[in-house]
C-alpha cells in the first residue's frame, strides 16, 4: 500500500468515486502511522482567500476514521486538493520529548477543528481513555454520555444488552458503547464526582471528536418553586469549581448547544416532566453547604437554579474543543429548603428516576443523528475566524 495520497475534484464524477477516494485517504493514513510516522494531511481550499493552505499531523487514525472520512469527503465535494504523506517519526509514549507538544500553553484554539490536537496529544489521550475507561478507543461512538451513577449505567445496560463493557473490573471510569455502524452509537461513561474528574476525561474523548457530549446527573435545586425530581436544563453556568480558570478565563461565557436544549425540551415535554431553565452553580466542593453565607451570596448573584458538582466543567472543555454539548439534570435534594440528601429518602428517589432520566438522553441522541446525521450545525462551536478582528478568513 502507498504511503502518498493526492486528490483533486475532477478526478471523481460521483459521490460514491469520492467516498472510495477518502477511503482510500483514510487507509494510507493508517499505513503510515503503522509504519512507524505520524501521517501528515494538506488541504488546499482554493475558496478562501486568506486561509488557502490548512495542514496538520494525526496518530491512531484508525480510532476516529469515521470522523477523518466524513471530514475529508466535505473538503473533496467542496473542491479541494488533499495530500497526505509521512511527517516525522512517532515518538514512543515514554520518551521525555512527548509532553513538549502536548502543552496546552502553546495550543491554538483558533485551529482548525480537523487539526485542533498534535499527534503526540492524540497519542496521551487514547492511551488513558483505555487506561481510565477499560475500553478500547476504536469502541467510542460519536454520542457521549457522562452520569456519576452506577444506577444509569444498569439502565443503559438493560436497554443495550450487547454493548461492549469494560475488560476489567476496578477501572475509575468505566465506560459502555452501543455500537452502531460508523460509530453512530450511544457511549456512556460514569466519570465518578468531581470537577477534576469532569476536566480529565472530557480532555481525552475530545481527542475522538464526537459530536456531541450530554451530562446526565443530578443536582440541589435551588428554587422555592421544584420539587424533587423535577428536571434542570442549563443555558448557563457559574464556573465555582476552579478547575479551568487557569486556562480559559471566568469572563468567557460558556453556554450550551441550543439545538441540544431544543430536543431536551422536545423530550422533557412529551414526557409531561416539570422543568426550569436556567443557570447551574457548578462547585467543587461537595460539602458546600457547610459554607451556606458566602456559598448563597454567589448563588444569589448568579440567579442559579441549580447546583451540581461536573457540569460547568463539562460545557467549559466543551467550549475549548468545539463539541456541542448539554446539560440534563435531575433535582434530588433542596438542602436550603430543609430537603437535604439523606440516605433513605435518595435511594427511593433514585429508583423512581434512573429509567426516564438515561431514556430521555439517549432519545435526545437519536433525534440528533436523525435530524443531523453528518453532525450538529457547528457555527456556533467554530473559532473566530474574522480577518478585521485578526483571525484567517474562512470563507
Amino acid at each position: 500500500m502507498s504511503d502518498r495520497f493526492e486528490f483533486e475534484t475532477d478526478e471523481v464524477n460521483s459521490q460514491e468515486e469520492l467516498h472510495d477516494r477518502m477511503v482510500q485517504a483514510c487507509d494510507t493514513m493508517e499505513n503510515i502511522y503503522e509504519n512507524g510516522e505520524y501521517p501528515k494531511v494538506l488541504v488546499k481550499r482554493s475558496w478562501s482567500k486568506h486561509n488557502p493552505i490548512i495542514t496538520g499531523e494525526m496518530a491512531k487514525p484508525e480510532a476516529y476514521r469515521w470522523y477523518l472520512l466524513r471530514e475529508l469527503k466535505k473538503l473533496g465535494h467542496k473542491g479541494a486538493v488533499i495530500k497526505i504523506i509521512p511527517s516525522r517519526e512517532r515518538l514512543p509514549l515514554n520518551d521525555p520529548d512527548l509532553l513538549d507538544n502536548t502543552d496546552e500553553d502553546d495550543w491554538d484554539i483558533t485551529q482548525k477543528k480537523l487539526f485542533l490536537f498534535s499527534p503526540e496529544r492524540i497519542e496521551i489521550s487514547l492511551n488513558r481513555l483505555e487506561h481510565y475507561t477499560g475500553t478500547d478507543p476504536e469502541d467510542f461512538q460519536r454520542y457521549i454520555l457522562f452520569t456519576n451513577y452506577d444506577m444509569h449505567v444498569e439502565v443503559f445496560q438493560e436497554m443495550f444488552p450487547d454493548c461492549v463493557t469494560p475488560a476489567r473490573e476496578g477501572v475509575q471510569m468505566p465506560a459502555y458503547h452501543h455500537k452502531l455502524d460508523n460509530n453512530k452509537g450511544v457511549t456512556l461513561i460514569n466519570i465518578g464526582v468531581g470537577p477534576s474528574n469532569a476536566k480529565t476525561i472530557t480532555d481525552h474523548v475530545a481527542v475522538l471528536r464526537p459530536d456531541a457530549m450530554v451530562m446526565v446527573g443530578h443536582c440541589g435545586g435551588l428554587r422555592n418553586h421544584q420539587d424533587i425530581g423535577d428536571f434542570v436544563l442549563a443555558t448557563g453556568f457559574m464556573r465555582n469549581d476552579g478547575v479551568l480558570d487557569d486556562i480559559l478565563p471566568l469572563n468567557i461565557p460558556i453556554t450550551p448547544n441550543y439545538l441540544l436544549n431544543v430536543y431536551l425540551k422536545e423530550v422533557l415535554d412529551k414526557y409531561n416532566r416539570n422543568h426550569r431553565m436556567g443557570t447551574i452553580f457548578t462547585t467543587a466542593n461537595r460539602n458546600w453547604e457547610f459554607i451556606k453565607r458566602r456559598t448563597v451570596e454567589q448563588i444569589h448573584m448568579s440567579r442559579s437554579i441549580a447546583v451540581d458538582m461536573e457540569s460547568a466543567t463539562v460545557a467549559t472543555n466543551g467550549y475549548r474543543y468545539r463539541i456541542p454539548n448539554a446539560t440534563m439534570l435531575c433535582v434530588s435534594d433542596k438542602p436550603l429548603h430543609g430537603k437535604p440528601k439523606l440516605s433513605d429518602d435518595a435511594q427511593e428517589f433514585y429508583e423512581d428516576s434512573k429509567q426516564l432520566h438515561v431514556e430521555m438522553a439517549v432519545e435526545v441522541l437519536n433525534m440528533c443523528k436523525e435530524t443531523y446525521p453528518e453532525g450538529l450545525p457547528n457555527a456556533s462551536i467554530r473559532a473566530m475566524n474574522e480577518p478585521l478582528m485578526g483571525g484567517p478568513d474562512d470563507d
